[in-house]
């Protein structure tokens, strides 16, 4: 896969940076719809195809991505296909930090060392190229606007958007209440994208023990059970003796 494209999950982590604060909105969500944008990215790829509720993996042959080559090589040794929401609500500790450093890497973000309580060091990210941020949204929002079906990643993209909440964080207030109700009818749009937000709804909704076969069906009326605060605890702390301390 060339790197000329930026990947769904690289979108959902810029879509979900806020520029005042350089924190990512919904902290705990979004990385469930980083595992979730992996598989549609992989999809999209052609290397794995959804089967029911589950996901198979179709062509092992590697991505070029690192990231997205890693989750290929973990689906591939289950060996059966897997189901979604078991996929998604798995551990992935520290994919969020994995993809911030990559977009740093990338100069797509800039980090800013701080300091929490004036002693705990911590790492904010600002986007270094706002045009790029503001052609992500620019695509949501022609969907949004136009109610033309949108290309299967501008959807994806739209379904995991309203599956880890960040509705209220890219159209907020009683005036965005419209445009939130039609981000959520885009997950129609794209069947992958509609399997994987509805897993993503699904472990936040600690409904993962139930099976759910058959292709995604209609958009559901309602949003994740569980509303994050818009601005969450997102910074990343440095890994130092201080930073273990917090955590726990």
């Amino acid at each position: 896969m060339g790197r000329s494209r930026r990947t769904i999950p690289e979108e959902l982590l810029l879509l979900a940076l806020d520029p005042a604060t350089g924190t990512t909105a919904q902290p705990q969500s979004l990385d469930l719809g980083l595992a979730g944008a992996q598989l549609v990215e992989l999809a999209l790829a052609g290397r794995i195809a959804p089967d029911g509720d589950r996901i198979a993996v179709v062509v092992p042959r590697p991505t070029g991505d690192p990231t997205l080559d890693s989750a290929l090589e973990l689906l591939r040794r289950r060996g059966a296909p897997v189901r979604a929401v078991h996929w998604i609500g798995g551990p992935r500790l520290g994919l969020r930090q994995t993809y911030l450093s990559h977009l740093e890497r990338c100069g797509m973000v800039a980090a800013v060392a701080g300091q929490m309580c004036g002693v705990l060091p911590t790492t904010r990210y600002q986007a270094t190229d706002t045009a790029i941020s503001r052609e992500i949204r620019s695509r949501l929002d022609a969907a949004i606007r136009t109610g033309v079906p949108p290309d299967p990643r501008t959807a994806a993209l739209a379904a995991l958007a309203h599956a880890v909440g960040l509705g209220k964080h890219l159209y907020p207030g009683n005036e965005g209440r419209s445009s939130r109700s039609r981000l959520r009818d885009l997950i129609r749009h794209d069947p992958m994208g509609g399997l994987v937000a509805h897993a993503v709804m699904d472990v936040q909704n600690g409904v993962a023990a139930q099976p759910r076969r058959g292709p995604a069906g209609p958009p559901r009326p309602s949003g994740p059970a569980r509303a994050e605060p818009a601005h969450g605890v997102p910074m990343q702390p440095h890994h130092g003796p201080m930073a273990r301390a917090a955590a726990h």
